[in-house]
C-alpha cells in the first residue's frame, strides 16, 4: 500500500476500486496480525461534532500501531476564537503527522487538506462519512466473502452515510439501493459520481418505496432520521419517515440470509426496532468493531507501517 503514503481521504471517490479492496484486505489482516508504524507518529483529532465510535476507534487504532493521539477540542483552541482554518492547518502541519477532522462543511475539510502537507482524513462531514463505510464494507465482506452479486439497501434519510454508501458500493462492485422519502434523497452530484463508477456494471437505484428497495436485498442498512445538527427537525420528520422503519415486516422482503447494519447511535423504536437490532440478522456490533480495524488500515497505509 505504498501508493497511499501521504494521501488524504476526503471522499471515498478519492480511492480507486483496487485501493479500496486492498485497504479492506489490510483491515481484515489487522484483526489478527499486528503492525507498527515505521517511526513514532502523532495523530491529531479535531472534532467539532460529538463522537463515540470514531473518537475511540481512531485513538485505540493509533495506540495499537505504536503512535500517540492528541485530542484537539475546537472549544479550547483558537479555532473557536475565529482563527482562519488555513492558519490553524499550517501550524498543525508542523506539529502532527496526520489529522482526522469531524466537522460540518466539507469545504472546511478541503481547506485543511489544501493548507497542510500531512494526510487529512474525513472523520465525518455533513456530506460524507467515508471511514464508516469502509467498516461497513469490511463487515459485508466478512459475512458473504464477496461483493459480487450482492445488493445493499439503505432505508431512511439521504444523509452523509447514504452518500458514502453510494460511492463505496459502486467502488467494490456491489448493487446499492437508497430508499428515502421524497425530498430527502442523497446528494445529486454524488449519485452521478456513483453511477459513473458503477458504469452500468452494478445497480445504483434511488426510490421512495422502501419495500421495492428491500426486496431481494442481502444487506439492509439504516441510520437516524435526523443527523447531528438537525435535532430541531426530529419531531417533524417522525411521521414522514415512519414508513421507512426497519422492522421484521420489512426484513421479510429481503433475502433469507440478509444482514442488518446501523452506523449508530440508534434511536431504537424509530428507524429500527429492538427486535431487528437484537435479532439474528444483526451485525451491528461487528460493524462497530470494524471501525477500529478499517481506520487502523488507513493510518498504517497513509503513514507507512511494518509487520512484527
Amino acid at each position: 500500500m505504498a501508493v497511499l503514503i501521504g494521501r488524504d481521504l476526503l471522499s471515498l471517490a478519492d480511492f480507486s476500486p483496487t485501493e479500496v479492496l486492498e485497504l479492506l484486505q489490510m483491515a481484515s489482516r489487522l484483526k489478527s496480525q499486528k503492525l507498527r508504524l515505521r517511526c513514532h507518529k502523532v495523530l491529531g483529532l479535531l472534532f467539532s461534532k460529538a463522537s463515540t465510535r470514531t473518537r475511540v476507534s481512531f485513538t485505540v487504532a493509533m495506540y495499537q500501531l505504536g503512535g500517540q493521539v492528541i485530542d484537539l477540542n475546537p472549544n479550547v483552541t483558537q479555532v473557536s476564537r475565529g482563527e482562519p482554518l488555513q492558519d490553524t492547518a499550517r501550524v498543525l502541519d508542523r506539529y502532527l503527522d496526520i489529522l482526522a477532522i469531524r466537522t460540518f462543511a466539507q469545504q472546511e475539510l478541503q481547506i485543511f487538506a489544501n493548507s497542510a502537507k500531512i494526510p487529512v482524513i474525513n472523520a465525518l462531514t455533513d456530506l460524507e462519512h467515508p471511514c464508516q463505510v469502509l467498516a461497513d464494507l469490511m463487515t459485508v465482506q466478512e459475512c458473504f466473502g464477496t461483493f459480487s452479486g450482492l445488493t445493499l439497501t439503505y432505508v431512511g434519510d439521504g444523509n452523509n452515510v447514504a452518500n458514502s454508501l453510494l460511492l463505496g458500493c459502486a467502488l467494490v462492485g456491489m448493487n446499492v439501493r437508497i430508499a428515502t422519502p421524497n425530498g430527502f434523497e442523497p446528494n445529486a452530484a454524488i449519485v452521478e459520481t456513483a453511477r459513473s463508477i458503477a458504469a452500468n456494471k452494478t445497480e445504483v437505484l434511488l426510490t421512495n418505496d422502501p419495500e421495492i428497495a428491500t426486496k431481494g436485498s442481502h444487506v439492509i442498512y439504516t441510520d437516524v432520521w435526523a443527523s447531528m445538527g438537525q435535532e430541531q427537525e426530529a419531531d417533524n420528520r417522525m411521521p414522514i419517515f415512519q414508513p421507512y422503519q426497519v422492522n421484521e415486516q420489512l426484513m421479510s422482503l429481503a433475502e433469507p440470509e440478509a444482514i442488518v447494519l446501523h452506523c449508530l447511535p440508534a434511536h431504537r423504536g424509530e428507524e429500527i426496532t429492538d427486535e431487528v437490532m437484537e435479532g439474528s440478522a444483526s451485525r451491528i456490533w461487528d460493524q462497530a468493531e470494524n471501525r477500529m480495524h478499517a481506520q487502523k488500515a488507513l493510518l498504517a497505509s497513509f503513514l507507512g507501517a511494518e509487520e512484527f
